[in-house]
Formats: C-alpha cells, sequence, structure tokens
C-alpha cells in the first residue's frame, strides 16, 4: 500500500511552500489519480496563534495543487489538542472554495496533545464510508499527515500500527519541538520517506521543497518497489500488480499464484492429473504409458519388446518382464530357465517305499515280494506276529527344531507300515536330551492313528545327548509290563529303536548290553554326526542287519526299507531264525535285482539331464 500511495503525498509536500512560493508554481494541476486524503492538525496550546495562522495557509495553498472533487480527490481535516474536533469530513465538500472557507474559519483548541487519540478517530471515523471514504474494495488509496510541533501525551505506536493494518498510508511532520521517536513510531515505512522534520512553522515550506521534482507523471511501476510479483500496470498517481497468464493474484494483491485447473477435476486424466501454470497435462502411474489421446492409459507389454530370454513363458507386470514356467517345472535362480519338478524331492509324497517321479505326477513302487496297497502309496504291512517296539528319539540341541520335524515324520512313516494294534504292534515312544521323557507308553493307544497323532504333538527337549540314561529307563521301565509291555509267558518279541545325531555325553556301553541281555533286539539309526562305534554297541548282532546311517535328515527314507525288513517279524530276524549267508544263490539274486534297479533309476536321471543340457545349448544358439 506504501507504493500506491506514494505519489499524491509528495505532489502535496511539495504545495507546502509559503503561499508567495507557491503562486510562482502556478499552472496545470496534477491528476493522481482518486484519494482519500486527511490532516490531522495539532492545535495545542504550544502552538502559537501566528504559527497556526502558517499552518492554515499551509492547507490552503496545499488545496490548490489538488484536483478537488467526488471522483477526485477527497479531503477531510480534523484538529486535536485533548480532544478531537472534525474540522469537515471527507465527504462534505466538492468544491475547493468550501474547504478554504472551512479551513479560515478554523478555531484552535488550545489544550493538550492527545496525537494517539486522534489517530485513533481518523482509523475508525475519518476514514469510514459514512463520513465520505470510498470503500476498501475501490482501492482508493488512503492517506494521513499528521502535523505536530510536541510530544504525545498518550501512547501512539500501538494505534498507528492498527491504523497502518488497515490500510492507512502515515506521514508523520514534526516541527520545531516534535518528538523524533514519535514521528516515526507513527509514519509508515520506509521511514525516510515518510518521517519529516523542520526547525519551525516558517520553514515549514522545504518539507515541500524537497518532493518538487517529484510532483506529477511519476511512474511508480519504474521505482522498482512496487512488490509486484510478475506485473505492475502504472496508473495516474497509482498501480495496481498483474499476473503472467496461467497465473492468478492472491489476497495481498501482489503475489501471483499458480492456477491449478486439477483441482477442478481430473480433466479427464485416467490417472493423474499434472498442473502446469495455466495448464495441464495426464501422467499415467508406473507400469502405464499414455495413449494417443493424451488421457488414457494402457500397460506396458514388457514381452512384446523380445528380449525377456525366457524358456517358457514371459509374463507382463507393472515391474518388468517375468518369466514364467509351465505346469510341472520350477523355475531356476536365473530367472529365466525352467527345470522339470521332482515331486518325490521330499517328503510330503506318501510312498512308503519308494517314489517315482513322472514329470507332471508320480507314482510310488514297493519292495520286491510286495504289493502296493489300495491307497497307492503303502505295501503290504506287518500283519503276522506281535512285537512290543520302544523308539528312543534324540531330542538334543544339534538336531534342530526343523530336523525333529522331519525325524517325527520318519517314526510315522514306521508306524505306518506295522499292524498297530493292543493285540498285534505295540508301540512307545521316549524322548532323551540330557534328561528322559517318555512321551508316551507300549500301552498308551491302540491304533496307528492315535500313535502318529501322538508322534506329531511331541515337543522338542533340546539341550544334551544323555544316551546311556535313555536306554537305561527303556531297560527299567519301558518294556515293564506297568508301561504296556506283555508279559515274557507270551513270547512277544521286544525291540528297541534308537536314533540318534551324534556322540553321547555319557556311557552307553553298560545298559547297551544290558538291553540285549534282557532280550531285546536293538537297532541303532545314526544320522549326520552320528558315531559309528556307538552305534555298533546299540545294536544287536549281527550290526550290518541292526545299524542303519543317513547323511543327512532330508534323505532318512531310504533307511524305511531295512528297518521293515528287520522289524516285520514274518521278514525279520526271530529266534531260531537261521541267518542267511550274503553268498547264498538268493542273497545275490536279491542283491542284483536292487543294483540293477538302482542303475535303472540313474539312467533315467541321466536322461533328464541330458535333456536339460540340450535344451539349454539350443537357447545359448538363438541368442546368437
Amino acid at each position: 500500500m506504501r507504493d500506491l500511495l506514494c505519489s499524491p503525498l509528495p505532489m502535496l509536500l511539495f504545495l507546502l511552500q509559503p503561499w508567495e512560493t507557491q503562486l510562482q508554481f502556478a499552472g496545470p494541476r496534477c491528476r493522481s489519480g482518486p484519494l482519500d486524503l486527511v490532516f490531522v492538525i495539532d492545535s495545542s496550546r504550544s502552538v502559537r496563534p501566528f504559527e497556526f495562522e502558517t499552518m492554515r495557509q499551509f492547507l490552503v495553498g496545499l488545496l490548490r495543487g489538488l484536483d478537488v472533487g467526488p471522483n477526485a480527490t477527497r479531503v477531510g481535516v480534523i484538529q486535536y489538542s485533548s480532544q478531537v474536533q472534525s474540522v469537515f469530513p471527507l465527504g462534505a465538500f466538492s468544491r475547493r472554495e468550501d474547504m478554504e472557507r472551512a479551513i479560515r474559519a478554523l478555531v484552535p483548541l488550545a489544550q493538550g496533545t492527545m496525537t494517539g487519540l486522534a489517530i485513533q478517530y481518523a482509523m475508525n471515523v475519518a476514514f469510514s464510508v459514512a463520513e465520505g471514504a470510498r470503500p476498501p474494495e475501490a482501492r482508493v488509496p488512503r492517506i494521513a499527515v499528521i502535523v505536530t510541533d510536541g510530544r504525545p501525551q498518550d501512547r501512539v505506536a500501538e494505534v498507528a500500527a492498527q491504523a497502518r493494518a488497515r490500510g492507512i498510508e502515515i506521514y508523520a511532520v514534526g516541527v520545531q519541538r516534535a518528538d523524533v521517536g514519535s514521528l516515526r513510531a507513527m509514519a509508515s515505512p520506509p521511514l525516510d520517506e515518510h518521517v519529516f522534520l523542520v526547525e519551525s512553522f516558517d520553514l515549514i515550506q522545504e518539507f515541500g521543497l524537497q518532493f518538487q521534482g517529484r510532483l506529477c507523471g511519476k511512474d511508480l511501476c519504474a521505482e522498482g518497489r512496487h512488490g509486484c510479483q510478475h506485473q505492475c500496470v502504472s496508473a495516474p498517481g497509482t498501480f495496481h500488480c498483474a499476473c503472467n497468464p496461467g497465473y492468478q493474484l492472491a489476497a495481498d494483491n501482489k503475489s501471483c499464484l499458480v492456477i491449478d485447473l486439477c483441482t477442478q477435476g481430473t480433466q479427464g486424466c485416467e490417472h493423474h492429473c499434472i498442473s502446469s501454470p495455466g495448464s495441464y497435462f495426464c501422467r499415467c502411474r508406473a507400469g502405464f504409458v499414455l495413449q494417443q489421446d493424451q488421457r488414457s492409459c494402457r500397460a506396458i507389454d514388457h514381452c512384446s519388446f523380445g528380449n525377456h530370454s525366457c524358456q517358457h513363458e514371459c509374463v507382463s507386470t507393472f515391474a518388468g518382464p517375468r518369466c514364467h514356467c509351465r505346469e510341472g517345472h520350477d523355475l531356476l535362480p536365473d530367472g529365466k530357465s525352467c527345470e522339470a519338478r521332482d515331486l518325490c524331492n521330499g517328503v510330503d509324497h506318501g510312498c512308503e517305499f519308494q517314489c517315482v517321479s513322472e514329470g507332471l505326477s508320480y507314482h510310488c513302487l514297493c519292495p520286491e515280494g510286495q504289493q502296493l496297497q489300495a491307497d497307492g502309496k503303502s505295501c503290504n504291512r506287518c500283519r503276522e506276529g506281535h512285537v512290543d517296539l520302544v523308539l528312543l528319539v534324540d531330542g538334543s540341541k544339534s538336531v534342530r527344531p526343523q530336523n525333529f520335524e522331519l525325524v517325527k515324520r520318519f517314526v510315522n512313516q514306521i508306524v505306518d507300515f506295522l499292524d498297530v494294534s493292543p493285540e498285534g504292534t505295540r508301540v512307545g515312544l521316549v524322548q532323551f536330551s540330557s534328561r528322559v521323557r517318555t512321551e508316551f507308553p507300549l500301552g498308551r493307544y491302540g491304533t496307528a492313528a492315535e500313535v502318529k497323532q501322538a508322534v506329531l504333538a511331541v515337543e522338542y527337549m533340546e539341550r544334551g545327548t544323555m544316551t546311556g540314561l535313555a536306554l537305561r529307563h527303556m531297560v527299567e521301565h519301558s518294556f515293564s509290563e506297568a508301561q504296556g509291555a506283555r508279559p515274557r509267558a507270551l513270547n512277544v518279541p521286544r525291540v528297541g529303536l534308537v536314533f540318534t545325531d551324534g556322540r553321547s555325553q555319557d556311557d552307553i556301553s553298560v545298559w547297551a548290553a544290558r538291553a540285549k541281555e534282557e532280550g531285546i533286539v536293538m537297532y541303532a539309526v545314526g544320522v549326520g554326526k552320528a558315531v559309528e562305534e556307538e552305534l555298533r554297541q546299540i545294536a544287536s548282532e549281527p550290526a550290518e542287519l541292526h545299524v542303519s546311517y543317513s547323511p543327512d535328515f532330508g534323505t532318512m527314507t531310504h533307511l524305511l526299507e531295512n528297518l521293515r525288513g528287520s522289524i516285520c517279524p514274518e521278514e525279520g530276524i526271530g529266534p531260531g531264525t537261521e541267518l542267511r549267508s550274503p553268498c547264498e544263490c538268493e542273497s545275490l539274486v536279491e542283491f542284483q535285482g536292487r543294483t540293477l534297479g538302482a542303475l535303472e533309476r540313474l539312467t533315467q536321471n541321466l536322461a533328464q539331464l541330458t535333456a536339460r543340457l540340450e535344451d539349454l545349448e539350443n537357447q545359448l544358439a538363438t541368442q546368437k
């Protein structure tokens, strides 16, 4: 607002020269545009009569240089001392002669100096629409010129700040004894253009001479202090700010804001509307491209570029091309090649003896001399004879939780080929680590389903490996009639199966020997870091038929055939059974059959590997 108003006042100040001097510069009046101008005159007792007369002449001379009229400059005059008096308001006169007559009839109040009260009156009353001021939306500059010769007897800083905040530009003119600090507190910034101090009323003409060269024809925009962000549009005595295309004027009438067309809607953009000054454009989300209509989006088909190198299928995603394998195949780590899935590679296929993969499917096989059951997975079970079987499972820390779960599945696969019943095979389970815990005794469960469910519910113990302690527990407790073992008079075979993955932390020799002395047929299954010497100590003779070993937990299933042939009474070795020599004809034939079967499986795996290598070579040749 200060810059808007700086032109009219210098014109006024020029006319503050003595009446005689003013006449020498008579000429066409400056048409500075509409202006609401109020003079606030100090008429306290400190202003002497001749000084007040000089002030009166100053006002009259000033009026003659103004373009006075309802649509041009409106003038109001108030005087103050201990009170405030309106000499005439802004809307009172439209002719200069009437204003001069009222000024010449002015009588000083000759009391105190309440300058703050006068500023408040000017702000609330003199510049009101009711008093003749034009409304704020008309953007007509409002100027107050305060002329005083002393120190205010009330506070001026706060009320002057309120007046400036309402858009009133204040010029403070101090004469003779005026307080400079008060003048600076009242005036608008910059203070060097709004604060004036003269030595006496006789020299007040110097106030106007300082601005004589800035009276008319002044281009306020050329000064560069207008504050407009984009464009300054000059008008006679004033200016206004304008914005470049695509922007609109902010509330401060100086800054410019981008016209955001996207806030009015999506403008037809399918995904995102991006605003730019006075315009907009559409943008698609990641993985999409803009169509020719510059509004709709379509997904980018990354596979259409032909550089994906997928062996089977290419699937386009937002992140780029991804390779996909046909059913029955798995994607290799290179992210492009595919490998036929071996459905038998795991423990979930359910085959009791052997699983044979066939591309998208698989089938189960049974050992020679046994038939596949109706479920397509199990082989004929132990149907003759009775067995009391106690399983000692290693639950030490070295086994680890995930492997312990594999052990429990392995135990259940043993249970699958047993005829579990109170009259048939009874099963008990003992877990050992640094201590021994009976998970369930021989006489608790009467069906295979109950046993398997109890096995899966067993919780892993962790800690040490006290195999000797477990053997003692088995001998003293597990095969007792109180635990469900059948009386010795019934001649039911007693079988103990120890499963461990490492060296025992206590002595096993005494209780391993004691178990065999008690007529318990002992089997030892070792995995990983199990010690062969300890396995042989635990197992019954011959060790070759009673000791089994697997290098890791994931390949334990191959031990099932040996255990089945050993544990089942009709197929196993019982009291009085004559051991077959491995050199007899039947043993040689059986060995030959197993060897040929293993070779056939190796041949099949080799054929699959050869086909895979040929496929990879074809891909490399195509890429070249």
